[in-house]
Parts: C-alpha cells; structure tokens; sequence
C-alpha cells in the first residue's frame, strides 16, 4: 500500500516539473531585419515598365510559346539540381520531426533479460550454502526525460523549423533559376538558328555578286580585284556559319542537361526550328517593397538568421543547470532459495521500481559556454549583414533587367530601320555595279555592313528576351 503514495508523489512532481519547464525560454526573440529599400525604380516612368503587382509564377507564358512551355514543365520534372533541391526539403522536414521529438521524454526503453550465473568456489565472502548457479529472469520499463526549463529543445524547434523554411525558399530559388535559364537557353538556340539562316542567306547573295564580278572579269569591264575581293567577303560569311553551328549545338548540350536529358534526347523536343520569341511589348514588376516579398533569395536569407538567432539560444541554455527526471519500473525474479525464474509474473513480490529528479550543472568549463555563446550570436550579425546585402543585390539585378529591357528595345527598334536601310542600299549597290557606275569596292561595303547589321540586330532581339 505504500507504494500508491509514492507514485502519487512522483506524478505530481512530474506535472509540476512540465508546467514550470514552458517558464523560461533563454536567448533572444528573432526580429526581421531591416534593409535599405528604394521608393520607386529608376526606370519607372518608362513606357515599358509596368507597376502594377502581377502572377509571375508561370512568366514565360507571355512568351506564347509552346515548345518553351513544354521544355520548362520537364525541366520541373526531370532537372537534377532541382531534385536535390527538393531531396534537402524532405531531409530539413525529418530533421524539424527530430527537434519536436525532443519536447518529450527522450528515453522510453522496453527492457527484458534473461541470464544463467555460476559465482567461483574461490571468489572472496561465498558463504556456505549459497547458490553459486542461477537463472535469472527479469522485463521491465525505462524513462527519462530532460525538462525544457531554459527553453533548450523549443529553440531547437524554433530554428529546425525556420531551417526548414530556408531550404523550401532555396528550392524555390533553384526553380527560379532554372525556368530562367532554360528559357535564356532556348532563346539562345532559336537566335543562333536565325543568324545561320541570315548568314547562309547572304552566302547566297554574295555567291550571285562573285559570279557578276566573275563575268564582268571575263569581260574585260573590271579587274581581278573585284573578283578577290568578291571571294573574300564570301568565304569570310561562310566562315562564320560553323562557328555560329559549334555555337548552337553547345547551346543544345546546355538545354538538355537543364533537362535532365541525354544531349541527343533533345532534338525531338524543339521541333526542328522556329523564330525567336516575341517580347511582350510592356512587363510588370510591382514596386521595390514588393521584391521583399517574392524574391525566394531573400526569403532564405531572412530564415537562415532565423534559424541561427535560435541557436544563440541553444548555447546559452547550456550556462544554467539541466534537469532530468529518471525512472525505471520492472518485475525481476531468480531460482534461487525458495523463488523460481517462472515467479517473474508474480507481479507484487518481483516488483522494482526506482525513480527522481536528477541535475546536472556545467559550473567549471574556463568561458566555453560563454564564447560558443559569442560564436553564434557573431554568425547571425554576419547572417543580418548577409540579408541586407542579399535585398540591394537583388534590388540591383532588377534595376539592371529594367535598364537592359528599356536600352535593348530602343537598340532593337534602330537596328531594325537600319537593317532595313542596309537591304535597300545592297540591292542598289548591286544594281549601280552592274551598269557601270560605281566599282565593287561600294558593293563589298554595303554587302558586309549588311551582314554585320542583321547579325547585330538578330543577337539584339534575343538579348531582349535575356534581360
């Protein structure tokens, strides 16, 4: 009977010892950070640009192109860094699981054992009669549980959870990132597609010049001269199209590891080939406050000090004492004197039951609490550092988009008219040539300016799509 008391006891030192264990919770509240943020954009009264706040989740839909499209959903399906991505997701999720399971006691042991014993005719104090060969039988129950009094596993919660929501922030970065360089890359291929198409067309149109100044050679109505300097510009146009088609074949290699696909996997998936995409003519970006909000970058820079501010907490719980409560219950029986193994069921007299507090203080350690203390508050200063640097890092890429979007469409919008004014000037550079009235030095020109042109104008218009 007088064990009812005593476990009464114990459970109520139990519940008390839980209810002042939520009491205290050491080390600092995280606070978000701060960081310079600019009112409104350089570029803002452009045209082009757009302040509204949008739905860029699916962005390169604005392109209408439907080979891009598919080529991004399998690059979600199939990219490898991105599984990996996803892979540290699951793993940081696991370990949030771990730090939660801490909160409880952390040793719930089920025991059982059985074990035969012959003590020595020669060991030291045998009595008489005592039995020196035994069995002994015996099952039972351990537990301990170290109390959460400094809020020691609650900041390990704390930052496995903010851990965990760094690394979603960085699979969404790595998904960023590569939806944007698969659709650079696939407008890369269709821009080198469409300079080889120009330059194999100006083959043409310089291979019908060689052949006019071929017969005005044979003639005798010009020299040699226009004849080589005919073929000079012609083998210098067909030199450029195996290096723009080395180009384009090392752009494909780039897609389709972006793809997780072997490179010959790739050419069924482009379709043969298509014009470069068409820049939407205005694009939104909100205002910069906005950025804070969606940028995955920040997002992870934000969490991961977060998680350290959390740690400061974990170091500092070591500088107070730790208290643990302890207890074990079992049944044990032998066969020796007048009991039998088989009375390890008789559950009253093979009872055994041990349980109380314990604590456990670190008082002598010469400052290393107090300096791991010191480590992790200096590596969240350089993480709050990191997150300011991050926000102008990112505010300066969009300033550098908005300004290459805006210049890019101007650049394209020249280059355009003077493509078209090359065109004109070669077909009437051709046409003086043939009746006499310049010599082929005025068509060499014009025939290479345009080429220079058109190549300039094509890279310009994929560039576009880059920013």
């Amino acid at each position: 009977m007088t064990r009812i008391p005593l476990i009464r006891t114990f459970c109520l030192i139990t519940t008390a010892a839980f209810l002042l264990s939520g009491c205290s919770l050491v080390g600092p509240d995280f606070v978000k950070p701060t960081a310079p943020v600019a009112e409104s954009w350089i570029d803002a009264e452009n045209a082009g640009i757009q302040h509204r706040e949008e739905d860029l989740s699916e962005w390169w839909q604005a392109f209408n192109d439907p080979v891009l499209d598919g080529l991004i959903k399998r690059a979600y399906d199939q990219n490898l860094p991105l599984q990996i991505a996803g892979l540290r997701v699951l793993e940081a999720r696991a370990r949030l699981g771990l730090a939660t399971g801490n909160l409880y006691p952390q040793t719930q042991q089920a025991t059982a054992g059985y074990s035969k014993t012959q003590l020595s005719r020669n060991s030291p104090n045998i009595s008489p009669g005592i039995d020196r060969v035994y069995d002994q039988a015996s099952f039972g129950f351990d537990a301990a549980w170290e109390l959460d009094f400094w809020g020691r596993f609650r900041r390990g919660v704390e930052s496995a959870d903010a851990a965990l929501m760094a690394d979603i922030a960085s699979y969404d970065d790595v998904l960023v990132t590569l939806t944007a360089e698969v659709a650079r890359t696939y407008t890369l291929i269709r821009t080198l597609e469409e300079r080889i198409n120009l330059a194999e067309d100006n083959v043409t149109i310089q291979s019908e010049s060689l052949r006019i100044a071929a017969v005005r050679f044979n003639n005798g109505a010009v020299t040699e001269l226009d004849v080589q300097q005919a073929t000079s510009l012609l083998r210098s146009t067909q030199a450029l199209i195996p290096q723009l088609k080395s180009f384009h074949r090392q752009a494909q290699h780039a897609l389709s590891i972006l793809l997780g696909l072997p490179p010959r996997d790739l050419y069924s998936l482009l379709m043969g080939k298509a014009n470069i995409p068409e820049a939407p003519a205005t694009i939104a970006v909100g205002i910069p406050a906005q950025l804070l909000r969606r940028r995955p970058d920040i997002k992870r820079a934000e969490m991961q000090a977060a998680a350290q501010s959390a740690r400061i907490g974990l170091a500092k719980a070591d500088l107070y004492p730790s208290f643990t409560l302890l207890g074990s219950i079992g049944w044990s029986a032998s066969n020796t004197g007048n009991s039998d193994t088989g009375d390890v069921f008789e559950f009253s007299d093979s009872l055994t039951f041990q349980a109380g507090p314990s604590i456990r203080w670190n008082l002598f350690n010469y400052g290393r609490i107090k300096n791991q203390v010191r480590i992790e508050d200096a590596r969240l200063e350089q993480l709050l550092v990191n997150y300011r640097n991050v926000v102008l890092e990112a505010a300066r890429e969009v300033e550098d988009a908005l300004t290459g979007f805006a210049r890019a469409e101007e650049q394209a919008e020249f280059l355009g008219k003077g493509v078209t004014a090359a065109k004109r000037a070669s077909e009437l550079a051709m046409i003086q040539y043939r009746e006499g009235v310049i010599d082929y030095q005025r068509v060499l020109d014009t025939d290479r300016f345009l080429t220079e042109q058109q190549d300039i104008y094509t890279a310009t218009r994929g560039k576009l799509l880059s920013t």
